[in-house]
């Protein structure tokens, strides 16, 4: 029985800790699957419930934390040298960067016959100056070379990893698509809507307009508000926007609001332009309530947000970075534009507002489009078939 030892950075609400934990329940029984995964960030919503509900009972690694400590790290390091020793893992499968780091060296310094890392993003721009940036790229390249296979999210980032940034040679990257159960973004929908909307006040002709993920710089909120800003100033509608997480950046967005002349409370009761939600663990609620959804950042592997939005029925506004061009139909479920190009974005979600009958033509074809393509069942076949053929 091949045992798999799955490690993943933090269980936050997020792509990585869903995969990892539909992996490690539903992995045929020829597999032995241990979930190893670090402390939560402080400034986000622990995901543990989600691991929880299908019945895993996670090792969890205070050492590996998301922060760079060297002390730290190194002593991360030894210990899960520990784990690999004691598990004996024929495969250690590694998720997102840190735990992409440390397990990746400890399987190969422990020599484990198959490491996995699957990127589900990426620090390569719009994180760091160009001198960390280098050094980032110069480690993941030799970290690479430790790797047996590198699993890319999207064909997008597949090309980013290859052929812009150059980590590894394409032959070595496989590309399978995140997995979900999204059937839950289905059930319900217009009961839902009818608790969302009367919990904040929403009459049937207000857009609301939502932008869930963590509030850090490389979201860039900022984006979001001064779009928010512009409807007010060219539309006749009224809109409401709903900002879902939570995160260093608050107190930065908060005082952009009043920069943009927009009033913003964590309050339902309030009426107000912009409602703070924090994290928010039934996003399908908020899915259901909100007439569109908005996504701003400068890089992203391949954003849960919008795949999510599509298995909601919502249209999407967003940037077109990392591999969203693979995870939506452009111009047909989504409105994309450059990150640098602010001004167009800004008519997107302008036009997406001002016409209803454009926001109900992209909403009817997301479902369709996400609910075999994304679901985990296709996750685990993709992922099995890699197992087997490394493995022989």
């Amino acid at each position: 029985m091949p045992r798999v030892l799955r490690i993943i950075n933090r269980f936050n609400l997020g792509g990585p800790t869903y995969n990892a934990a539909y992996l490690t329940k539903h992995l045929p029984e020829r597999f032995e699957t241990t979930l190893l995964g670090g402390m939560k960030d402080a400034s986000e919503d622990s995901s543990q419930f989600i691991v929880e509900n299908l019945g895993i009972t996670p090792m969890v690694f205070p050492e590996m934390q998301r922060s760079i400590n060297p002390y730290r790290d190194y002593k991360a390091l030894q210990h899960l040298k520990r784990i690999i020793r004691e598990v004996k893992p024929d495969i250690v499968h590694t998720h997102a960067s840190k735990p992409g780091a440390l397990g990746r060296l400890a399987a190969h310094q422990c020599g484990v016959p198959v490491i996995i890392h699957t990127f589900h993003g990426h620090v390569f721009h719009s994180y760091f100056n160009s001198f960390t940036t280098g050094v980032y790229k110069a480690f993941e390249r030799k970290l690479a070379s430790m790797s047996t296979q590198i699993i890319a999210i999207s064909e997008g980032q597949k090309k980013e990893l290859a052929e812009v940034h150059r980590i590894c040679p394409p032959e070595k990257i496989s590309v399978i698509p995140l997995g979900f159960d999204l059937q839950r973004f289905q059930d319900g929908q217009a009961e839902k809507r009818t608790i969302f909307r009367e919990e904040f006040h929403l009459s049937e002709t207000d857009i609301a307009i939502g932008i869930v993920g963590r509030l850090v710089p490389i979201k860039n909120h900022e984006l979001f508000l001064k779009a928010i800003r512009n409807i007010k100033e060219k539309s006749n509608k009224t809109v409401k926007a709903f900002i879902v997480g939570d995160g260093e950046s608050r107190q930065n967005i908060e005082d952009c609001c009043r920069t943009n002349g927009l009033t913003f409370s964590n309050d339902s009761e309030d009426h107000v332009d912009v409602y703070f939600t924090s994290w928010v663990k039934n996003v399908d609620y908020v899915n259901a309530g909100v007439d569109i959804i908005a996504l701003t950042s400068k890089n992203e592997g391949t954003p849960v947000s919008l795949i999510e939005a599509q298995a909601s029925n919502k249209a999407i506004v967003s940037t077109n970075v990392g591999g969203i061009e693979n995870i939506v139909l452009p111009n047909r479920t989504a409105l994309l534009s450059e990150p640098n190009d602010d001004t167009l974005f800004m008519e997107n979600l302008l036009e997406m507002v001002n016409n209803e009958s454009l926001r109900k033509e992209f909403g009817k074809e997301g479902w369709e489009f996400v609910k075999d393509k994304f679901h985990y069942h296709r996750l685990v076949d993709d992922i099995t078939s890699l197992y087997d053929k490394l493995l022989v």
